[in-house]
């Protein structure tokens, strides 16, 4: 099976040459070239490795990245001469047969394609005109175009999606029905399909008017908070367990409350910032923000005795810096870690002046355990923690007072009583939980191609990208909070380019791929945006708006091109396959999580409750057994906790739950700005046969056959499709589930252990009391209705 890594490999493969496919069919013969939408990604596929930011590896002292350096006369002639293709170096060397001349050279298996050169040689005949890296400048508002039409508008995101349409003779396509827009808007602001009722009162009244009030119904739900919770976790890395060796356990979920709860009370983006990356360095902090200060304790940790305290020391800061410069900044510092970046304008200076941050965090005491006895427990120590209740906690605490003070303490004497119990016990069920403390910063050093044992290069101290400004403090080393205020400062940091790298990844929530689809890069090697304009605007927005989350999810939700529908003819596909242009919306089927959200809230039995401790489903016997250090069994839950949402699951790094893995979540061992989304047989079987799948359908039957208005098989089929997709099923549907319920009724009257086998999965006792052949039967239709691609896929 393919791994995440290299499928995103391929996937940049494929829309490279999807895009450059989609130029001519797109954009028309005669629209001018642009440098960073057309020749950029060229150039830094196929020659920047050797002609490019990299001086260790750089040929013939030439720089295509450069301007000056492209056009620099080398003794009679040049790489690109403005406005002649004749004298122009470049592309005499792309179309020479003689392979000591040829570029790229034959050896480094890299092609340059016609329609490619094509572009070049029209770019250098437009005059060459160079732009700095589309990334790098910040955003600016952009008057929105003028558009010929004038009846599609909803707000201005509408006019730069209608004039690239219009630039294009294409129409954006028909808003979407009211059941898919619905059921569209709940999955993207709450994770969860809508209600029939919530679905019935809007198609009584679909208007304007009414679909605002339901984005605004949406994001105020609790649900948002868990909805947008899911992406963020996989952005930092969140997991249960260290990762490394052993894959122990450790103590960090009070931080995923603290997440859910900043997304439901639109805390605004820089202070989210701030608190991660320095609640510990904030005055006056509080618990919020010492949890919060978790992030940077997130990472994948080792507890083996016996290992090198500064082969791993080296280890974590290059993972901190990894992660720090892909969540906030859309780079792939990374590579800067053994050599400067060969694509981008990172250096390995850059690299570990970065890591300089975090050499002050206080994370060696696990390090240090020489013997490996402490590391060897399940959950592991891993000092600095602290025993905590997480904010939902406190507000359930909260809750009980605002209640026990309107009661009279002499006529309700004992109910005073109970309740003081309840909130006595809940303040005393408090957590560890992992926080960041400073400590006196350990040396940095710039590791010659990443060797820990190299300790020749230079110290270095904090601080960010050269080519991107200097926060150097007079008086004192800069500090985390200080990287934190740069990140979101958009006059004196690079706030505007933390804020399009974020609103991209928004729009990318709400239409399945970013206005700049490779969401963790934003440099030489990812995608240019495909409507740079409305992007920046976005980014100024957000800013503008004070960093708020909610304003400008529901200006997105808000606007026409939102509420497209997904469906395509066969001209459009083939126009545009991608659908860079915007002229429908995407579907696809839903993360993880939320299948398995959707699966627990159509069959009844989800547990509608916020935050708590990481919750363990059912999965095969055994799954840990390679496990070590120490040897374990998973312990699944019993209870209630089992039918929580997705995304409270225990993430367990080594070993992730069967259902996580097969529906393409990822293990969280790095930075995951875009899960991959395959469609593979695993997929279906897991919706078909997973303990979890298979107790849902048997509550779902259960549901439709104690339902109070269905009583037919008839009226039951229609419940069963209401509750799942939100509609009623078409006749070829219909009887489909009639011959399988007819099919089944007839099997399990005649095959008792098998009926008995299949009721007998999950521990709830919803439907126990039903006659075994008809809950059995209408268990085989529900797993039918769950496993549909309607019931997972978002329209």
């Amino acid at each position: 099976m393919l791994n995440s890594s290299l499928l995103a490999r391929l996937g940049l493969t494929v829309a490279i040459v999807a895009y450059h496919f989609g130029y001519t069919n797109c954009r028309g013969e005669h629209s001018a070239v642009d440098f960073n939408r057309d020749i950029r990604p060229i150039l830094s596929e196929n020659c920047f490795a050797c002609h490019g930011p990299d001086a260790e590896t750089r040929e013939a002292d030439l720089r295509l990245d450069q301007e000056e350096s492209a056009l620099e006369d080398r003794g009679g002639y040049a790489a690109v001469v403005a406005g002649d293709v004749s004298l122009s170096e470049l592309v005499r060397r792309i179309e020479s047969d003689d392979k000591d001349e040829q570029m790229p050279p034959p050896e480094m298996k890299k092609h340059i394609t016609d329609d490619q050169v094509v572009l070049l040689k029209r770019w250098i005949t437009e005059g060459a005109v160079w732009s700095p890296a589309w990334s790098y400048v910040p955003p600016k508002w952009w008057e929105p175009p003028a558009t010929k039409a004038t009846n599609w508008k909803q707000n201005w995101i509408d006019q730069f999606v209608l004039a690239r349409l219009e630039e294009e003779n294409l129409s954006p396509s028909p808003e979407a029905d009211a059941v898919t827009l619905i059921r569209r808007l709940s999955f993207d602001l709450t994770g969860l399909p809508p209600t029939p009722e919530v679905v019935d009162t809007f198609m009584a009244d679909p208007s304007d008017e009414a679909y605002e009030r339901l984005v605004d119904e949406f994001l105020a739900s609790p649900h948002f908070g868990e909805r947008m919770a899911i992406k963020w976790l996989d952005l930092v890395r969140f997991a249960d367990s260290v990762g490394y060796h052993g894959d122990q356990g450790h103590n960090i979920w009070p931080y995923r409350d603290y997440v859910i709860h900043a997304f439901n009370e639109n805390m605004p983006f820089d202070q989210f910032t701030r608190e991660q990356l320095a609640g510990d360095l904030l005055p006056n902090n509080d618990v919020d923000q010492l949890i919060a200060s978790g992030y940077n304790r997130l990472l994948q940790t080792s507890h083996e005795g016996g290992l090198q305290l500064k082969e791993y020391r080296a280890i974590y800061l290059a993972d901190r810096v990894r992660n720090v410069s892909q969540v906030w900044m859309g780079a792939t510092m990374g590579c800067c870690q053994c050599h400067d970046h060969k694509y981008d304008p990172y250096t390995a200076q850059d690299f570990y002046a970065m890591g300089a941050f975090f050499a002050d965090i206080d994370d060696e005491w696990h390090l240090r355990n020489e013997s490996g006895e402490v590391g060897n427990t399940d959950p592991t120590v891993r000092k600095p923690e602290k025993e905590v209740l997480s904010v939902y906690q406190r507000e359930e605490i909260a809750e009980l007072e605002k209640l026990l003070t309107k009661l009279d303490s002499e006529k309700e004497s004992k109910q005073i009583a109970k309740l003081r119990e309840q909130r006595d016990n809940l303040a005393n069920i408090t957590s560890p939980t992992m926080i960041t403390e400073s400590t006196e910063p350990r040396v940095v050093r710039v590791l010659a191609r990443g060797d820990w044992q190299d300790e020749s290069g230079e110290t270095v101290t904090a601080a960010v990208p050269k080519f991107l400004g200097d926060i150097s403090r007079v008086n004192r080393r800069a500090n985390r909070l200080d990287l934190s205020n740069w990140l979101t400062d958009p006059e004196n940091g690079v706030g505007g380019l933390t804020a399009r790298v974020m609103v991209n990844r928004y729009w990318a929530l709400m239409f399945g791929e970013g206005l700049a689809r490779v969401l963790d890069d934003f440099g030489g090697q990812g995608e240019p945006p495909s409507h740079p304009e409305l992007l920046d605007n976005l980014a100024v927005e957000y800013i503008e708006s004070g960093w708020d989350t909610k304003h400008l999810m529901k200006l997105i939700a808000l606007s026409s091109a939102y509420r497209q529908s997904s469906m395509a003819d066969e001209k459009l596909r083939t126009r545009d396959p991608l659908n860079r242009l915007l002229a429908r919306q995407n579907r696809f089927r839903l993360p993880a999580e939320m299948v398995r959200d959707t699966t627990l809230a159509v069959s009844g039995l989800l547990v509608d409750k916020l935050g708590g401790r990481s919750v363990k489903p059912a999965q095969p016997a055994h799954y840990y057994k390679n496990l070590n250090f120490p040897e374990r069994e998973y312990e699944p839950d019993t209870g209630a906790e089992q039918w929580r949402r997705g995304v409270y699951m225990h993430w367990q790094r080594t070993f992730l739950h069967p259902m996580l893995k097969a529906l393409d979540a990822p293990t969280r061992e790095e930075c995951t700005a875009n899960r991959p989304r395959s469609n593979t047989a695993l997929a279906a079987l897991v919706l078909l046969n997973d303990p979890n799948s298979v107790e849902a359908a048997r509550a779902l039957a259960a549901r439709i056959l104690t339902d109070e208005v269905a009583h037919t098989d008839n009226e039951r089929i229609q419940r069963a499709f209401r509750l799942a997709v939100s509609q009623q099923p078409d006749v070829r549907q219909r009887q489909i589930l009639v011959d399988l319920l007819s099919d089944s009724r007839s099997y399990f009257a005649t095959n008792s252990a098998d009926r008995k086998k299949l009721l007998e999965v999950g521990s709830s006792l919803t439907g126990k009391e039903l006659p075994e052949a008809e809950l059995a039967a209408w268990t085989t239709v529900s797993r039918a209705v769950l496993n549909m691609s309607e019931t997972t896929t978002r329209n």
